[in-house]
C-alpha cells in the first residue's frame, strides 16, 4: 500500500511539472552542464522552454551573467540548433564564446536602439521553434509583458534568458530568478596569468525548486563547484549521514 501511494504521488508529481513546461530535451533530463546547482530544479532538471531571468547591478555583473549563461547554452546548442542574441548595444565579445564551446557563427546577433522594439525583438525570436535558445537584454518589463514572454516559449519550447540590469519592476512570471557576481580566478597550483571563470551563484526564485547560492568554477566544459566549498559539502554530508 505504501508503494502504490508513494507511485501515484510520483506520478502525479510528474504530471504538475509536466503541465508547468518542466520538459527536459531527452528523456534522461538536461543539467546544462551546472553541475550540483541542477539539484535546485524538479527532478534535477533544468528547466527548457522556459524563461530566465538574470538581475545585473552594473556593467561588471552584467558580463558576469553573460558568461555564466553562455556556459548554459553551450550544452543546449548541441542540438545542433543555432541561438539569437539581442541587445541594445552589443555586450559581449563574440569569438570569446569559443571558450564555452559556442561557435559564434552559429549566434545571430541582433541590435536594437528601441526599448520597445527591443521587446518586441525579443519576443518574435522566442516563437521562433528553429532556434534552441535566445538571450535578450531588455532592461524593465511588467508582469504582463513577462508573462507573454513565457507564454512564447511554451509555445515553440525555446529556452529564453533575459538580462535586466538594475530593474524597479520585480513582478514577472519567468520560472527562475539568478543574480550573478564575478569571483577572482584561480590558476592550477597558483601559476601567474589568466585562470578559469568564477561566480557567485545566486538561485534566487525557482518554482518548485530550491533556491540557493554557490560559487562555480567554468573548468573542462562544465560548471564545477569551488574547491573548498567541495570540502565543506562532503563534511556537511558525513555529519547528515552520522546523525541518521
Amino acid at each position: 500500500m505504501v508503494s502504490t501511494r508513494a507511485n501515484i504521488f510520483s506520478q502525479l508529481e510528474k504530471e504538475i511539472l509536466h503541465l508547468q513546461r518542466f520538459k527536459p530535451l531527452h528523456a534522461g533530463g538536461i543539467d546544462a552542464g551546472l553541475g550540483i546547482i541542477k539539484e535546485a530544479f524538479p527532478n534535477s532538471s533544468f528547466p527548457t522552454g522556459a524563461i530566465h531571468e538574470f538581475f545585473c547591478s552594473g556593467s561588471e555583473n552584467s558580463t558576469a551573467s553573460a558568461g555564466f549563461i553562455a556556459g548554459i547554452m553551450s550544452s543546449l546548442m548541441k542540438c545542433g540548433a543555432p541561438s539569437i542574441w539581442i541587445s541594445a548595444s552589443r555586450l559581449i565579445f563574440p569569438p570569446a564564446l569559443k571558450f564555452f564551446g559556442i561557435d559564434p557563427q552559429k549566434i545571430i546577433f541582433i541590435q536594437s536602439k528601441k526599448p520597445k522594439d527591443l521587446l518586441w525583438t525579443v519576443e518574435e525570436a522566442l516563437k521562433c521553434d528553429s532556434v534552441c535558445s535566445v538571450v535578450g537584454e531588455i532592461g524593465e518589463v511588467n508582469l504582463f509583458e513577462s508573462r507573454r514572454l513565457q507564454l512564447a516559449v511554451e509555445e515553440s519550447k525555446v529556452t529564453g534568458f533575459v538580462l535586466r540590469r538594475n530593474p524597479k519592476n520585480l513582478a514577472t512570471s519567468f520560472v527562475t530568478r539568478w543574480r550573478i557576481a564575478s569571483l577572482p580566478s584561480e590558476t592550477d597550483s597558483n601559476l601567474p596569468g589568466v585562470g578559469f571563470p568564477k561566480w557567485n551563484v545566486e538561485l534566487l526564485k525557482v518554482r518548485n525548486g530550491k533556491p540557493g547560492s554557490w560559487r562555480m568554477t567554468w573548468r573542462d566544459g562544465q560548471f564545477e563547484l569551488n574547491e573548498k566549498d567541495k570540502i565543506l559539502l562532503e563534511v556537511q554530508k558525513d555529519s547528515q549521514r552520522k546523525i541518521v
